[in-house]
């Protein structure tokens, strides 16, 4: 975990689509808060990296995240290594930290989270991929700080 405080951006790499979260880090051992971002609807690299590049440059990162799905029993499948390709190309790119993170079933409880908002398949299918890239980072957070409410 980086040692000093900043954004920390967040993945959820697909295919079709990349979501991104972002979240502060206040300084170790701190979260600050948390929001889904946007989604990357693209599926040319150039398309991807460009937007990426845009938010790198807005935001300021001292970290990013990067989603890695396993199997329900723990094992790599051949989504985890992509997954891999994409944090390396995040690594060369932007000379960042980049870490990996857990991210099974988050798919299914970003869906779960917006259908409790009362949000229509549709309107799921737009905003889930930046929900499960928020629970990556919220799952981060919890795993490498406390996270403190808002005052």
């Amino acid at each position: 975990m980086p040692d000093r405080s900043g954004a920390v951006l967040a993945f959820d790499f697909g295919l079709k689509r990349i979501g991104v979260a972002i979240g502060t880090q206040l300084d170790a051992g701190r979260a600050g808060s948390a929001r889904s971002l946007t989604t990357i609807d693209s599926e040319a690299n150039d398309a991807r990296f460009d937007a990426i590049s845009k938010m790198v440059a807005e935001w300021q990162p001292v970290c990013l995240l990067v989603g890695r799905p396993l199997n329900e029993d723990g094992t790599p499948h051949e989504m985890t290594a992509r997954c891999e390709r994409f944090a390396n190309q995040l690594r060369g790119r932007f000379q960042l930290p980049v870490e990996e993170v857990d991210e099974r079933y988050t798919s299914i409880a970003a869906d779960a989270n917006l259908r409790q908002r009362g949000l229509s398949w549709q309107q799921r299918k737009t905003q889930v991929d930046a929900e499960a890239a928020l629970i990556i980072l919220q799952s981060w957070f919890e795993t490498h700080a406390t996270i403190h409410s808002p005052a």
